[in-house]
């Protein structure tokens, strides 16, 4: 018997993913924010008694980092207060919440990967906060019914993200300035999507990391975008790009310095190595070409 799985924000990067690596034995209902306001209680109510899912994915997030800080309330809405709605269903009709959070709730102030136990660790950008507000409110309504999976610099061929960024710059410009002092760990979506699959499947429940393996900063990540897209014949020329720092280019928000995250815990229970993001950065743009 097929399982029934809602995604939310299904027309985003992550959502995308997950309808195109859906396994057979799960039945998708995908949901934008259109047919389904996670926001709105009444409405999550509505479509769950509709379609009666023993799983939903929260892939819908307000994710525009700088635009938070002005729109503090829009993001509390959502990424706090929709992810408590969706907690507080899902454990009414005892179906599991996968609830998907970032590296962005840690302060950047460590040095060595964050474990998925870290806590104690707070952002100071709105988005920051508001995502791990989120994650309390999903294991404060759902303990038993809830699974956390944080991720980090979410890009994929569908969508708005830093790689089409840069793709898009470096045709047009003659040179780029790109902050090399913030680290942490590009992850394709499709590497989120199959890993979720994997988690959702050996029925985990608890906090989870997930991105791809490797450090970079976003220099060292625009440079990569630069050399593989040439190779693959999306770019016809290279053009030189500066490494700068945060200070030379100053956002709305904070970001972390540092943000790499363990992903011992997930490899481990899986029995997987996750990919490097240069592969999966490689992989991505084939698609694109």
């Amino acid at each position: 018997m097929s399982k029934n799985v809602l995604i939310t924000g299904a027309s985003g990067q992550l959502g995308y993913e997950l309808q195109r690596t859906v396994p057979s034995d799960y039945k998708v209902i995908a949901c934008d924010v259109s047919e389904l306001d996670i926001c709105n209680l009444k409405q999550v109510e509505q479509v769950v008694s509709e379609y009666q899912p023993h799983i939903i994915i929260n892939a819908a997030a307000y994710t525009a980092v700088d635009k938070a800080e002005e729109d503090a309330d829009s993001a509390w809405q959502v990424n706090q207060h929709g992810a408590e709605n969706l907690a507080k269903i899902a454990s009414q009709n005892n179906c599991l919440l996968v609830q998907i959070s970032t590296d962005f709730i840690f302060d950047g102030k460590q040095s060595s990967p964050y474990l998925a136990e870290d806590y104690h660790l707070e952002s100071s950008s709105v988005y920051g906060k508001s995502k791990l507000a989120g994650e309390k409110s999903v294991l404060a309504s759902a303990p038993d019914n809830s699974l956390i999976i944080r991720t980090s610099w979410l890009y994929s061929a569908h969508g708005n993200n830093f790689v089409k960024s840069m793709l898009k710059l470096m045709q047009n410009r003659d040179s780029l300035g790109i902050v090399a002092d913030q680290v942490g760990t590009p992850t394709w979506a499709k590497t989120l999507a199959d890993t979720i699959w994997r988690l959702v499947s050996l029925d985990k429940k608890g906090i989870y990391h997930c991105s791809d393996n490797g450090v970079a900063s976003w220099y060292d990540f625009a440079v990569a975008i630069q050399e593989q897209a040439i190779q693959q014949k999306i770019l016809t020329k290279a053009i030189p790009i500066q490494a700068i720092r945060t200070e030379d280019y100053p956002t709305p928000a904070a970001r972390p310095a540092y943000s790499v995250m363990d992903k011992t815990k997930t490899e481990a229970e899986l029995a997987i190595t996750l990919p490097h993001w240069q592969k999966s950065l490689e992989n991505m743009l084939k698609e694109l070409a």
